[in-house]
């Protein structure tokens, strides 16, 4: 029985791996994303010009948006694939970034709320320059949208917080 448990184990840590694709997967996104900045980018610059304040500030908003998910999946393609895969072989390395060295799933998580709740900022302001074209109860709905995530990243915090008090104490209390 202890050769077969052993064997289950081994076979069920291994699984981690199945995960490596679905990161792999995310880097192409980024790969589109980055094709969706570009194409912004020249439509913003090609038009200067002819543009409006307010239409330059809507893609510009655009062009932040995309930044702003790309960011945010490079953190969870990095803080997932370290946290549930595998270590990154970084140490020492100059471009290693500083939130790499203490990611865990809690920390990721919180991190995950806070680029939400930018990219629902970055939303929401472009909804409001653009209000006169918009209907009341989409922007009630965004702001609806925004506020959940808001309450959740709070929660999130907040859970996380007590599990680390409760982790500090345990702790504490063998020592």
């Amino acid at each position: 029985m202890n050769r077969l448990t052993k064997t289950m184990e081994a076979f069920i840590f291994w699984s981690r791996w199945l995960q490596a694709p679905l990161y792999l997967g995310l880097i192409v996104a980024q790969g589109v994303y980055v094709y969706q900045f570009m194409h912004e980018l020249a439509h913003l610059v090609t038009k200067t010009g002819t543009l409006t304040e307010s239409e330059v500030m809507l893609i510009v908003l655009g062009l932040i948006d995309v930044v702003m998910i790309a960011n945010l999946l490079l953190m969870v393609t990095i803080g997932g694939y370290e946290t549930f895969v595998s270590r990154l072989d970084l140490d020492g390395h100059p471009d290693q970034p500083e939130w790499l060295s203490h990611v865990n799933a809690g920390v990721l998580k919180v991190k995950l709320a806070i680029a939400l709740i930018s990219i629902s900022s970055i939303h929401l302001l472009r909804t409001f320059i653009n209000a006169p074209h918009v209907e009341d109860r989409v922007i009630i709905t965004q702001v609806t949208i925004h506020a959940a995530f808001l309450l959740s990243a709070i929660a999130i915090a907040y859970t996380d917080k007590i599990m680390m008090q409760a982790i500090a104490a345990r702790q504490s209390s063998q020592h």
